[in-house]
């Protein structure tokens, strides 16, 4: 396997500390040496290598931001270049851990009781308990408020009825994070595998997130300890700053998914020989580089200045939708002209842009559609509301 040469056309490097340099390189060399020969395997089957967990919660990469129950504490940054490295190996693995860490361990860090926080997150930030993050609906995608899914206060517990859909981790998650009214209010409770009335189906015959589990969450008549509600929030503001968690790292995690294919193309451009020279001597060619490396540079900045605003406390979620606006069609639009450089031995799995180009239809569309969040940037900077 050709050793992956990172995109820094600008000298990014610079703008991260050593501590940063250190942890992405960390998980730059670990992606490379034990993902990488294993995911097409996974893509193929359709499986998520759960083998290779303990070796994550090794590494620190789950919540890794977060302060004490055996997180890492590391800054916004760093865990952004994590998550850029996760997904230069593959979305499906970059997914895996967001939902971890930024869907599931941020909700109990943020909003959990002492004893909530005690029995769940040191576990989670060792890989020994897998989360999943139950918002999404069959009907109700970009429209969360409509949600259907709802708790019944039965006086020495609660009542769970409804389900969630597109779920990542769903059926190999030791506990959910679901959104659901209680009394016409949207709240979080915590559903712990094995409770009685919740069960899963798996999302099958994917083209996209293949080595990634999708996931039906299913809630009949469940009953719900009443200490399993997450306290500390109520309304939409608390999955949705979630979301704005998780898309941080998305906007980081797709300029991994860029630069793993433009180095591809890149490479393949300096050894592909047509009319006795090689195609990276073409005029074409070189253009179609020239454009990834620009827009990865772009996106690049983007992610390191939202990196930068979230640590002194000053990202608006409106600067994290613009990043994962952007960055996601950057990674999308550089899979598509790496295929091209490719020719026909892009369509194969011997080379990995059509994986992380099919991934990429996803992560352009979960947590906020391209267009949805074009509409929240726009309602920012115009004051007025093209949503409701």
């Amino acid at each position: 396997m050709s050793q992956f040469k990172a995109a820094d056309f600008y000298q990014i490097d610079d703008l991260f500390t050593e501590e940063e340099r250190m942890v992405r390189d960390t998980v730059r060399d670990w992606v490379t040496d034990n993902f990488l020969p294993v995911v097409e395997e996974h893509n193929r089957a359709g499986t998520f290598p759960m083998e290779l967990v303990p070796a994550l919660g090794e590494l620190g990469v789950f919540g890794a931001n977060l302060e004490g129950y055996g997180c890492a504490g590391m800054s916004s940054t760093a865990n952004g270049l994590i998550c850029q490295e996760l997904e230069r190996g593959d979305s499906g693995l970059r997914s895996f851990v967001s939902v971890q860490g930024s869907l599931c361990m941020f909700p109990i860090h943020s909003y959990g009781t002492e004893e909530q926080k005690q029995k769940w997150l040191p576990g989670m930030a060792a890989g020994k308990l897998i989360g999943c993050f139950g918002l999404t609906e069959a009907d109700f995608g970009s429209n969360p408020s409509g949600m259907l899914t709802r708790i019944e206060d039965k006086g020495d517990h609660y009542l769970l009825n409804g389900s969630k859909y597109w779920i990542t981790n769903g059926c190999i998650a030791d506990l959910a994070i679901v959104s659901a009214k209680l009394d016409g209010v949207v709240r979080m409770i915590v559903v712990e595998k094995g409770t009685p009335g919740f069960s899963t189906n798996t999302i099958k015959n994917k083209f996209s997130l293949r080595a990634s589990v999708t996931s039906e969450l299913v809630f009949e008549d469940c009953k719900v300890p009443k200490e399993n509600l997450l306290p500390g929030i109520e309304g939409l503001k608390g999955p949705l700053s979630c979301l704005n968690s998780a898309r941080f790292g998305i906007a980081f995690g797709a300029v991994g998914a860029a630069m793993a294919v433009y180095d591809e193309a890149l490479r393949y451009s300096q050894n592909r020989i047509m009319f006795d020279k090689p195609i990276g001597r073409f005029q074409l060619v070189q253009n179609k580089l020239v454009w990834m490396v620009n827009e990865i540079t772009k996106g690049q900045l983007l992610a390191w200045r939202m990196g930068q605003l979230k640590d002194s406390d000053r990202l608006h979620h409106t600067h994290v939708s613009l990043a994962k606006r952007n960055n996601c069609w950057m990674a999308l639009e550089c899979c598509r002209l790496a295929r091209d450089v490719l020719g026909a031995n892009g369509i194969t799995d011997e080379y990995q842009t059509m994986r992380h180009m099919c991934n990429l239809e996803s992560v352009i569309t979960y947590e906020g559609t391209h267009d949805i969040h074009g509409l929240i940037v726009g309602r920012e900077i115009t004051g007025l509301d093209a949503i409701m």
